[in-house]
């Protein structure tokens, strides 16, 4: 059974991310609003605590500027004097309005009652005074300028009165908005901490439920990168990237375990399979080794017999003794030779034999020169690969050339592991189709042409190729018809031989 997530499954994490971060941001907006409200809410009080104390001194500076004005008119009698006097007397006017002019139970409101009353009665006698001074009536405006004085001196008296009403009243309500102030300091502190408390554990709570799947899925693979299959699978928490990954990782390790059952079993039969396809595949390199050596043209035999009888009756016995016994040493050497491998000093010999019994045949038409260096006589290498290519250059190139024939047979180390032996001839030459069908294997023999060039090149091919299991270590070159074949083989070999001088022998 699926555990429920408790976040609704929303389309994706980054959607989860951006919905947390929205309802955080909203969250801190909302109380920032609330402090700054009630910040702005208590200064307003503060402000209007002192507000009232700040009217009644502006009321007492202005009354003491009339009082000044009219004096300095009085002792002047300058114009300023009485502009200044005007205009006092109106903003003193607008002053008053602010007052209270009803009989309340306050004492508070009584005095500011008085003082409206008073200053009512100052201002009358203020114009009173100016009047009687603009008129020059001097018992007038002094008794009239008394008066004012003493409306002045009462109505001082009560501001100050009132001012210290207000200032005791005023004190004691900012010592209870200070009060206020404390606790919504104290207030604004737990809102804050809560709302970090909640915002945290929603973080919390939403990283732990994305994160469990991940780690879950980590420490599961792990376990499978171990080589442990047998895990459970795993729980599809949520229907975002996580269940997604998750989903695919269940399958993989389905698809992983099936393959493994089915290559369980199949493993015993293929093993068998491949044992008897790799017997088969021996016991055929086998044959065909034994079947491209058992290709070697037998009418040789019967026509160098044949020779060596007419010499037997031509020429002393010594001659043919000699003659018999390279027979017998070519032939022994092909009938001992057909199933194992030979070294390079016996297929040079063979060669020479071969040479030896041509010349004995066609009373010595044929050049044979040899250069090899030292110390590489021993290196192995598959029998019957240098006779047949000399055969082929003898009866295909030389033959059918008017000139002397001449056959060098080159043997040199080219790298540490590598040897090249080159067998040239001055015969008629190839075509480079002709070369292109012989190394393709193109070339095929037939009851009249049983010593063709196609069949003995593609005899040493096959089992060059066999014997290195390797490709291309026979190439033909020729400059064309009657410039002569080169064929040269790269024989490859396991261990360096010591260098040495060239050895040259020639007819």
């Amino acid at each position: 059974m699926k555990k429920k997530s408790p976040f609704p499954r929303l389309s994706s994490i980054q959607t989860r991310i951006n919905a947390v971060i929205i309802a955080v941001l909203i969250v801190v907006l909302g109380m920032n609003l609330f402090l700054i409200n009630e910040i702005n809410s208590a200064v307003q009080r503060i402000d209007s605590v002192f507000t009232s104390n700040v009217a009644i001194n502006t009321l007492s500076d202005t009354l003491e500027q009339i009082e000044n004005s009219v004096y300095e008119y009085l002792n002047t009698k300058s114009s300023q004097a009485l502009e200044d006097y005007y205009s006092l007397e109106q903003e003193y006017r607008v002053l008053l309005e602010d007052l209270n002019d009803k009989i309340v139970d306050s004492e508070i409101l009584m005095l500011e009652k008085n003082i409206r009353n008073m200053s009512e009665s100052y201002l009358e006698q203020t114009s009173v005074t100016v009047q009687a001074k603009r008129g020059r009536n001097v018992e007038r405006y002094k008794e009239s300028y008394e008066l004012e004085t003493q409306l002045f001196e009462y109505i001082n008296t009560y501001i100050y009165r009132l001012n210290n009403l207000l200032f005791r009243q005023n004190s004691t309500n900012y010592q209870a908005l200070l009060s206020s102030m404390h606790v919504l300091e104290q207030g604004s502190l737990v809102i804050m901490a809560a709302a970090f408390v909640i915002c945290m554990l929603v973080i919390a709570v939403l990283v732990h439920n994305m994160i469990r799947p991940l780690t879950i899925l980590s420490s599961t693979a792990h376990e499978v990168a171990s080589g442990n299959l047998d895990v459970p699978q795993l729980p599809i928490v949520c229907e975002d990237e996580i269940g997604v990954v998750t989903r695919s990782f269940n399958q993989m390790l389905t698809s992983i375990r099936e393959y493994i059952d089915r290559l369980r079993d199949s493993m015993e039969t293929e093993a068998q399979l491949k044992e008897r396809e790799l017997l088969m595949e021996a016991h055929l390199k086998e044959a065909q080794l034994k079947y491209l050596q058992a290709q070697i043209n037998p009418h040789f035999l019967f026509n160098s017999l044949n020779a060596g009888a007419q010499l037997a009756a031509m020429e002393d016995a010594e001659q043919t003794s000699l003659f018999l016994e390279r027979m017998a040493d070519f032939f022994r050497y092909n009938v001992r030779k057909m199933s194992g491998d030979a070294t390079l000093c016996e297929e040079i010999k063979s060669v020479d034999d071969y040479i030896y019994i041509l010349n004995v045949r066609y009373a010595g038409d044929i050049t044979y020169e040899k250069e090899m260096d030292a110390d590489i006589e021993d290196i192995k290498m598959p029998s019957m690969i240098l006779q047949p290519i000399v055969e082929n250059a003898v009866q295909h190139g030389i033959h059918e050339c008017l000139e002397e024939g001449r056959i060098v047979l080159t043997v040199v180390k080219t790298e540490p592991d590598c040897l090249e032996i080159t067998v040239q001839d001055n015969g008629v030459g190839m075509t480079q189709e002709k070369i292109r069908d012989i190394l393709e294997g193109h070339l095929v023999s037939d009851e009249e042409q049983s010593n063709s060039t196609g069949v003995a090149m593609s005899n040493v091919i096959h089992r060059l190729e066999l014997y290195y299991n390797k490709k291309n270590l026979l190439r033909i070159e020729s400059d064309g018809p009657g410039c002569g074949t080169r064929v040269i083989l790269s024989i490859p070999i396991s261990s360096q031989a010591n260098d040495g001088t060239t050895i040259t022998e020639g007819k």
